[in-house]
């Protein structure tokens, strides 16, 4: 069958269903990077923007059988501005999927995003989506998949959307949930001397060594906390539970401690707010959960100041409030920061567990970093991490590592392609799928 890959990025969808026989008759991506990388890897020129193409030449789009779009996820994510369709760049390009579908009817879709775009807008936006969607003759269902749950060490939730003109009798997401494993063998992705890496920051490496020190002169018997540990309430007394800091005048707060137990008396009302957390210098009530944590925090350390005093004074010098924070996500287990995964985030200092990675993300920034290596994770991983084994990547890290954040896993993508478009895999004289690559076999032969 013939498909079109709309937002194509590294083309997970392309991979998918080029290694289950199918021919992709057309691709759009908007970065000119990625459309040359695209290029490289599959013999395809995509177009730029689908916008303009659908507005002034949706001829050009020619017929196929399956529609395949991981639509732009950030208007529906919650780490993002949540504006969904009110995001005049990307929350109106599932119009777009929309008029495609309607102009040439193919016989099914395949879509991807975040599994939060089903409750944005109190499920307003998944209700509109699906009107819209059944209004065209489809039958549409939906289920949530991880690459964790198929034996790949990555927590990266999505929701996969799809849809058939021929009835949805055939198909079941309970076929694809038998296939589910809870075994995961870190070593598969995970090299113990790669080639090439990008080590650690001596000055990241030092942060971790004084976070360490901090869990070290925790007595064994107190549990580590499952919250995250929020370092700038150590000794912070400013109000929190029925009001906000900033409510306050200057003369009132003056009253209170702030970051680390730093006096606000005596400051202007600017001096004290830099001298706040950067998630208590708000004008609004703090919610529920926000409150929670300052208060566990403030708990934990009044509990623990005797044993973590001196460090803490070295982490008060650090400039960014994110290396003040610490989730320690693997419960009981071994107390050694470097024994496991790692991911310097906004929101903190992750400690992960090695069954799994956290969710590659399209900043550069959030790299996971393989902890008793000292390095980042090498393209190749990220690329196991997203069973696009054997694609070129950007020459740019950064842009690489982007690429891998946006990219739609390509073994789930395969395994619901497989049963909705009822058909079996096609295998070549050796009993083996499909190239997918339209480069030489024997790059993915190498990998």
């Amino acid at each position: 069958m013939k498909f079109i890959d709309l937002f194509a990025g590294l083309g997970g969808f392309h991979k998918a269903l080029h290694e289950l026989g199918h021919d992709c008759v057309f691709a759009s991506e908007l970065d000119p990077t990625l459309r040359e990388v695209y290029k490289t890897n599959w013999g395809i020129e995509p177009k730029g923007d689908i916008r303009k193409i659908v507005a002034k030449d949706i001829d050009s789009i020619p017929k196929h059988d399956i529609l395949c779009a991981g639509f732009p996820c950030q208007p529906f994510s919650k780490a993002g501005n949540q504006e969904g369709r009110k995001d005049k760049e990307r929350g109106t390009l599932f119009g777009e999927i929309v008029k495609i579908l309607e102009y040439r009817k193919p016989k099914y879709f395949i879509l991807e995003n975040v599994p939060f775009i089903r409750q944005h807008n109190n499920e307003a936006t998944w209700k509109y989506m699906h009107k819209q969607l059944t209004k065209l003759g489809y039958d549409v269902d939906h289920a949530v998949y991880s690459p964790q749950d198929f034996g790949i060490p990555q927590h990266r939730k999505r929701i996969f959307i799809i849809g058939s003109l021929k009835g949805l009798e055939h198909f079941s997401f309970r076929e694809i949930d038998e296939q589910k494993t809870s075994l995961i063998n870190i070593h598969q992705f995970i090299e113990e001397n790669p080639s090439q890496f990008k080590e650690l920051p001596i000055k990241n490496q030092k942060c971790l060594k004084l976070w360490q020190r901090f869990i070290d002169q925790i007595p064994k018997e107190t549990k580590l906390p499952g919250f995250p540990i929020w370092g700038m309430e150590f000794g912070a007394t400013y109000p929190y539970e029925k009001s906000y800091p900033l409510k306050l005048s200057a003369k009132e707060l003056g009253e209170f401690k702030g970051n680390f137990g730093r006096s606000l008396k005596g400051l202007i009302k600017k001096e004290q707010r830099a001298n706040l957390p950067s998630y208590a210098r708000v004008e609004k009530t703090f919610p529920d959960w926000k409150r929670s944590y300052i208060r566990q925090s403030r708990e934990f350390y009044q509990d623990n100041k005797r044993y973590v005093a001196d460090v803490v004074k070295e982490m008060a010098k650090y400039s960014s409030q994110s290396w003040q924070k610490l989730e320690w996500n693997v419960g009981e287990s071994n107390r050694k920061i470097t024994d496991y995964i790692i991911q310097f985030r906004a929101s903190g200092i992750r400690v992960k567990s090695v069954d799994f990675f956290p969710s590659l993300v399209c900043t550069n920034t959030q790299i996971p970093v393989v902890g008793w290596q000292n390095r980042y994770i090498t393209r190749e991983e990220g690329l196991k991490l997203q069973s696009l084994e054997g694609i070129e990547l950007p020459a740019n890290d950064n842009a690489a590592f982007r690429a891998l954040g946006n990219a739609v896993n390509a073994k789930i993508v395969k395994l619901i392609a497989e049963r909705l478009l009822d058909i079996q895999p096609k295998h070549n004289q050796n009993g083996q799928e499909k190239n997918s690559l339209k480069r030489a076999e024997t790059t993915l032969v190498a990998h």
